[in-house]
Parts: structure tokens; sequence; C-alpha cells
């Protein structure tokens, strides 16, 4: 802004000199200085800024208003007043669309070159003042152009920022659901059965503590991975984990796994499936069984639980209970799979498949974040009810 005010301020002193060398009086020159400071003023407050409303009747009519500043006063100046129409023909350029704008600027500096002629009849005057014309209306329209330009990109910048915040929030809470919350429950219930076994049997009371101090030791470790970045998962140490959690909550479980060696993020996100499905159960149902199968193909691999029993209710919370299934979607669209829930009144199940090539995939997203929409840009899993912390359902809706 400092370098486009000095150059619009040494056109228009320029413009105020040769009104200067005219023999006028105090009045002449004081409406000259206000006509030249008006000018200035609206091509640093109005053109220099891409506010989307240049084509506006506003705008439209502050180009009306910049054109009278420019012709009348060369009723009174003469040719002391033919450098100014520079600022008109930036501004023509700025505000007209591309046909209409040239027309106006080559009108412009015709015009300009005419009233010359007329006042010294000399060709090398005309030619000097068209050729001014046109470098002035150039340098007008790039400086105001670059300013606005300028303006746009500090914009963008603090827009990627925010966004790059944003993101960073949204992964955090992403982790720390998926990590935290199976560990949290495995605790919980294990304590539960603890107690219930100090009495009758301390050993295997025993056993189930050393299995929470375990536990707890990897939930602290994932704590501190969740501000670090990605953690990888292993699916078979998931599978081991969640068949003896859910044989201590009395859950009859069937393991069918059948895969080879999965590429690292095919294997985290589909140990993140398994984490959330288990806690799941946990804490929103009264499963008696569980069947949890694992297939991998030539293109793809995926996972399916399936259990009985799914607690039901009048819906409390539209909002609640729902963190966890869009983490697995934002997390499985990621590289380029899929999420599926589909709930019957004894039936929950809960598939996921990705494919085995690592491509990088992006979900869509209709709205930029921070807008109307998901607050994490994810759509609504489709085809699902999810159930909140009073084990009540909550129907899958637009908000």
């Amino acid at each position: 802004m400092g370098v486009v005010t000095a150059v619009f301020a040494s056109i228009s002193l320029i413009g105020f000199l040769h009104v200067m060398f005219l023999p006028v009086g105090p009045v002449a020159i004081a409406l000259s200085f206000t006509c030249i400071a008006v000018l200035m003023a609206m091509q640093l407050l109005w053109y220099g800024r891409d506010h989307g409303r240049l084509r506006s009747p506003l705008g439209f009519g502050l180009l009306a208003a910049q054109a009278a500043l420019v012709y009348l006063p060369i009723l009174i100046f003469g040719q002391a007043w033919v450098g100014m129409p520079g600022f008109l023909a930036g501004s023509v350029l700025l505000v007209l669309r591309a046909i209409p704008a040239w027309t106006a600027f080559t009108f412009i500096v015709l015009s300009m070159a005419l009233a010359q002629w007329l006042f010294t009849r000399a060709p090398i005057d005309m030619l000097y003042t068209a050729i001014s014309t046109v470098t002035t209306g150039l340098v007008v329209y790039g400086l105001s152009r670059l300013t606005a330009l300028v303006v746009e990109v500090q914009e963008s910048r603090a827009e990627i920022a925010r966004m790059a915040v944003l993101r960073e929030r949204l992964r955090f809470a992403r982790d720390l659901h998926d990590l935290l919350g199976y560990s949290l429950s495995a605790i919980s219930l294990k304590i539960e059965l603890v107690h219930r076994l100090m009495e009758k049997s301390p050993q295997e009371a025993s056993d189930h503590l050393l299995e929470i101090l375990e536990i707890s030791r990897v939930a602290l470790s994932d704590a501190r991975t969740v501000a670090s970045g990605y953690r990888e998962l292993s699916l078979e140490e998931e599978c081991r984990s969640a068949v003896s959690v859910l044989n201590a909550a009395d859950i009859q479980v069937r393991l069918d796994s059948d895969h080879l060696d999965l590429p690292v993020q095919v294997s985290t996100v589909l140990a993140t499936v398994l984490r959330e499905g288990v806690t799941n159960i946990l804490r929103h149902s009264k499963a008696r069984r569980c069947d949890i199968t694992i297939r991998q193909t030539q293109d793809d691999a995926w996972i399916e639980i399936v259990n009985d029993d799914l607690a039901v209710g009048p819906p409390r919370d539209p909002g609640s209970g729902r963190n966890g299934l869009r983490n697995l979607s934002v997390r499985a669209q990621e590289i380029g799979g899929s999420l599926t829930v589909e709930q019957q009144p004894d039936r929950f199940r809960l598939h996921a498949e990705v494919p085995l090539r690592q491509e990088r995939h992006q979900p869509p997203r209709s709205q930029p974040a921070g807008l109307p929409g998901e607050a994490d840009g994810v759509d609504a899993v489709a085809r699902g009810e999810l159930v909140d912390d009073r084990r009540e359902v909550v129907a899958d809706g637009p908000d």
C-alpha cells in the first residue's frame, strides 16, 4: 500500500503542479486540489480492494463520478488537466468486462489526444498525451490489481492456517477417541470383574489386575502418541485383545480371520474399526454373542462385526454417541474405503472395506470446514442408527 500510495500521489502531484503554473486564483487551485484528492482516495480506497462490488450499481456510480471529475475540470484548467484521465483509464479496466473495458480505454486515450490537439495543434503533444494516458492507465490498473491480489493472498494464507489448525484439532479428537475409548472401556469392565472376583477367586482377580495394568500402560502410550501424529496398530494384536475383553464380559466370540500381511495403513484402519466395534458393544449393548470376520481379496480387505441384543430405547440427544463411527468413516475414506452400519431390532452390523492399493484419497466435501454441515466435513454414515451412552437409539439424520 505504501508503494501504491506513493505512485498515485506522484501522478496526482504532477497534475496539481500543472494547475499551479496556470494564471488562476486560489479558488481554482483549491478546486483542483479537491478533485485530485477525491480521485486519489477513490483509487486507493475503492478500486484498490477486490471486495466483489466493483461491478455493483455503487461501483458503476463511482465510475461515472470519476469520469465527471476527469472530464469536467478540463473546461476550467484546459491543457493542465489532460494528464488526469489516467486514473479513469485504469478504473474502466478494473470495473468493466474485457471488450467494453478496452473499448472505453481506447476512447479515453483518443479523447485526451483530441483535447490536446484542440489546445496546442501540435502532433507531438497529441502523441505524448496519448502515450502518457496509456502508460498512466496501465500503471493505475496494474497497481490497483496488485493491491487486491496481495490482500487476497494474505486472506488465503490466513484461511489455510485456520484450516490446518482445524484439521489438527479434528485429528487429535479422532485419535483420542479411537485410541483411548477402547482402553478405558476395557479397564472399566475388568475392574468390575475384579471387584466380583476378589473374595471368591483372588488368583483370577490378581491376573485381571495385571491385565488392567498392561492396558493402562498401553493407554498412556496411546495418549502420548496422539500429539505426535499417526500411530500404527497391529490387527493381530487387536484381535487377541478383542477376544480377551469380550470373553471377560461374558460375550461369546467367534473370530474368523483369513488374511495375509496387510499394508500398514490397511491394517491400522481395520484394527481401529475393530477397536471401535468392540467399544460400542461394551458401552452400548447387552450383547451375548459377537461374530468378527476378516477377509482379504486380491484388491481389498474388509472386516465385519456382528452382535446381537442391541439395547433399544427412545432417542435422547440426536448429537450424542456418533463420534466413533464418524471417525471410522473418515479413516476409511482417507484411503479410499467405505464404512457401512446396519441395525435391526436384534442385530447390529458394522462393515468396513478398504482397498489394498495405497493411493491417498480425500472424501468429497460439499462444504468447507467451519460451514454448515458435518463438523468434520463427512456425511452421516449411511443406513445407520447410533446409540448414546444411555443405551438409547439415536436416529441418523441430517444434523
